[in-house]
């Protein structure tokens, strides 16, 4: 069964960082792009950060320059660090990988909530 796991999200006051991080298990996640996700309350889900199995990111104009995507393809893991944190960055951040053809590779995990508050 091919399962990430998210953690590392809290509670962290505007201004602070904070890194996550996903861990697959059941494959590998070097041959894929990689992404994070968040979905807010009453919001749908939305695209944060890519990764390429080459080690391109890409970013939503949102937190473009505040976080940033990177893997470790030897852990199997994925990380993002968020600095300069805003309230509206609070949100579940869900990990994945893709393929080619955009589908996912592993089952979708919980997810770890990010709140952004002071």
């Amino acid at each position: 069964q091919r399962q990430v796991v998210e953690s590392g999200g809290g509670l962290v006051q505007p201004g602070g960082s904070l890194r996550i991080s996903c861990e697959g298990s059941g494959s590998i996640f070097s041959p894929y792009m990689l992404r994070w996700f968040r979905e807010a309350p009453g919001k749908s889900r939305e695209l944060v950060a890519s990764i390429s199995s080459g080690g391109s990111t890409n970013y939503a104009d949102a937190v473009k320059g505040r976080f940033t995507i990177s893997k470790d393809n030897f852990k199997n893991m994925l990380y993002l660090q968020m600095n300069n944190l805003k309230p509206e960055d609070t949100a579940v951040y869900y990990c994945n990988a893709f393929n080619a053809y955009g589908e996912s590779i592993f089952d979708w995990g919980q997810g770890t909530q990010v709140t952004v508050d002071s």
